[in-house]
C-alpha cells in the first residue's frame, strides 16, 4: 500500500474518532442549538477552498457541494434533489437555510486563481451572481426560508468577499479584526436588509473566525508558494470533509452531466504538481472515491457500494484517455463512508482497472 493511501485511511480514522467523541459531539450540538442556521456551500473544487479551516467553524457545519468553479445547475437531477432534500430536512427542524454561492481569484498572479473560469474572475463572478439568482427563482425572493448569498474567497489571504444588494461589497481583508459583533451585524444587514435577525446572527461566527484567520495569515507571513496549487489527491463522490486540509485535495461532487471534463481538469492539474515538484513524486496521487450514506440496514449502504466503485471505474477510465502521463503515478482508494461518524471503510477490491 502506498504512503498517500496509508495517509488517507489514516487521516480518516483519527479525523472519524475526533468528529465522534463527546466533547465534539456535544460541542457540535451545543454550536447548532445557538447557531440553527443551515448552511451550505456551492464552491470549486480547489484544495484552497478550505471553508472550515477560513471560518474557524465546526466540522459538519456547512454542508459543501464541490464542482469545477463552482460552476452548478439546479436543473440537474441529482444535484437539484439534493438541494432540496437539504432544505425539506432543514424545515422539518423549524430552521433557516443560507447557501453561499462562491468564486475564488488570487489579488497577486492571475494564474493562482481559478482554472474552471479560465482564470476569468469577472467571468467567475457574472456566473455565480446568475447561479444566485437561479436559487432565488426556485425556493424564493423573498428570503423566507433560503437566502443565497454571493461570496468571493480571495485565496492568497483567505478572505471572503460578501456581495450584497445595489452592488455593496464587504471585503473582510479590508475590515479591522477588533471591529465588534454589533459593529459587523450592521454590516451586514446593510449587505442584506431582509435577512432576518437569526440567520444574520449565524453568519456571524462565520465572519468573526475569517477575521481571524486572516489576521493569522498575515503574522505568519505565509509564503506565497503555500497559496499555489499543491493538491495531492483526486476525490469524486460525497463525504470528504474530514479530508479538508489546505491544498490536500481537488474535490469533485457527482453532479453534472458531464462529470468527465472537471475529472481531466483536476488530473492536468495533478500532473502539473507532479512536474513542477510541488508534490513528492515518489508518492505518486491518489485517485479517492466515496459513496455515502447514513442507514445502515436496507439498501442505502449497499447502494454506496456500488456508487464508490462506478466512480473509481469511471474516473480511471477518464484519466487513462485523457491524462494517460498520470496513470503511472496513480494509486487507487475507493469505499464507503457513514455520514454519522465520517468513518470511510475502504472496499475489498481496489484493483487498478
Amino acid at each position: 500500500m502506498s504512503s498517500i493511501i496509508d495517509f488517507l485511511i489514516q487521516r480518516n480514522r483519527e479525523q472519524s474518532a475526533i468528529y465522534s467523541s463527546s466533547d465534539v459531539t456535544l460541542a457540535r450540538r451545543q454550536y447548532r442549538e445557538i447557531h440553527p442556521t443551515e448552511i451550505a456551500a456551492l464552491k470549486c473544487m480547489d484544495g484552497r477552498l478550505n471553508l472550515p479551516f477560513i471560518t474557524h467553524t465546526p466540522v459538519g457545519i456547512i454542508q459543501p457541494f464541490r464542482n469545477i468553479g463552482g460552476q452548478f445547475d439546479l436543473g440537474w437531477p441529482f444535484f437539484g434533489e439534493l438541494v432540496n432534500d437539504w432544505v425539506r430536512y432543514a424545515i422539518s427542524r423549524g430552521r433557516n437555510c443560507v447557501i453561499l454561492v462562491t468564486y475564488h481569484w488570487s489579488a497577486g498572479e492571475k494564474h493562482r486563481g481559478c482554472k474552471g473560469f479560465a482564470y476569468d474572475t469577472h467571468a467567475a463572478r457574472v456566473y455565480t451572481e446568475k447561479l444566485r439568482g437561479q436559487v432565488e427563482t426556485v425556493f424564493g425572493t423573498a428570503h423566507t426560508v433560503v437566502y443565497p448569498i454571493q461570496v468571493g474567497i480571495e485565496t492568497d489571504s483567505d478572505a471572503l468577499v460578501l456581495h450584497g444588494v445595489n452592488a455593496q461589497v464587504l471585503d473582510l481583508a479590508t475590515v479591522d479584526k477588533t471591529l465588534t459583533d454589533e459593529a459587523l451585524r450592521v454590516q451586514l444587514q446593510q449587505l442584506y436588509p431582509d435577512m432576518q435577525w437569526q440567520m444574520l446572527n449565524d453568519l456571524l461566527p462565520l465572519l468573526r473566525g475569517n477575521l481571524e484567520h486572516i489576521a493569522q495569515i498575515r503574522a505568519a507571513n505565509r509564503p506565497i508558494a503555500e497559496a499555489e496549487h499543491k493538491e495531492q489527491i483526486l476525490a469524486i463522490g460525497r463525504g470528504f470533509d474530514w479530508l479538508h486540509l489546505p491544498n490536500k485535495a481537488l474535490i469533485i461532487g457527482p453532479f453534472s452531466y458531464n462529470l468527465g471534463q472537471p475529472l481531466a481538469t483536476a488530473a492536468k492539474i495533478l500532473l502539473d504538481n507532479l512536474q513542477a515538484g510541488r508534490i513528492p513524486k515518489a508518492e505518486g496521487v491518489a485517485l479517492l472515491t466515496s459513496g455515502a450514506y447514513r442507514d445502515e440496514a436496507g439498501p442505502e449502504k449497499h447502494l454506496a457500494v456500488e456508487k464508490a466503485k462506478s466512480l473509481s471505474l469511471f474516473a480511471q477510465e477518464t484519466i487513462r484517455a485523457e491524462v494517460p502521463e498520470l496513470m503511472p503515478n496513480l494509486h487507487v482508494l475507493a469505499g464507503i463512508l457513514n455520514m454519522n461518524t465520517r468513518l470511510f471503510t475502504p472496499l475489498s477490491d481496489q484493483t487498478k482497472k
